[in-house]
């Protein structure tokens, strides 16, 4: 069997000059593009309620849906990924020009319907490495978050999965607390 593809960034920057992925969206993890199809109901009901949660806290400037973060280092070349949400320190000018690095965020939200093997590792790791403070997966199949935090070289220290029971705060706004079972509309 041939080996899989592995394309830079560079690569994909050509060919989406080339027109090769018109109509289509995609991110890059690790050199593999990564087709994003359409969401069914519960994602992108979580996302929306998300947005709407965090928009209050830290203002609708500062939270990013669906768009890049710059990886960091040795990633930065072959990953691109966008994070079905985030929370930016700053809203600043210059992300007009430029993606904001993981490390400016304050916390780095994925939705996982079918993605969540790739979203508790392989998204994990890289956001991890970039500096993202915190990290959530919110997995609807198992109708719980599980929350990373405690960045130390390059890894989550504290990894916590929270059911429907607990509630939940991002460790930057601890006092704007939600019930987890809100997300999955219970």
């Amino acid at each position: 069997m041939p080996a899989a593809t592995r394309y830079s960034r560079s690569d994909v920057q050509r060919m989406l000059e080339a027109g090769l992925f018109d109509g289509r969206r995609f991110e890059l993890i690790e050199g593999e593009l990564i087709d994003k199809i359409g969401q069914n109901p519960p994602h992108a009901g979580v996302i929306q309620f998300l947005l709407e949660w965090l928009a209050d806290i830290f203002g609708v400037r500062r939270v990013r849906v669906q768009l890049s973060l710059e990886a960091a280092g040795a990633d930065r070349d072959f990953s691109l990924p966008e994070p079905d949400l985030a929370v930016v320190a700053e809203a600043k000018a210059e992300y007009r020009s430029r993606h904001p690095r993981a490390d400016e965020t304050l916390l780095v939200i994925e939705v996982a319907d079918t993605s969540l093997r790739l979203d508790t590792r392989t998204k994990r790791d890289l956001y991890a490495r970039a500096g993202a403070p915190e990290y959530w997966v919110v997995s609807i199949p198992n109708r719980e978050v599980i929350v990373h935090r405690g960045l130390s070289n390059g890894r989550y220290a504290q990894v916590t999965a929270l059911s429907e029971r607990d509630t939940l705060s991002a460790a930057c706004a601890p006092e704007r607390s939600i019930r987890v079972a809100l997300l999955f509309g219970s």
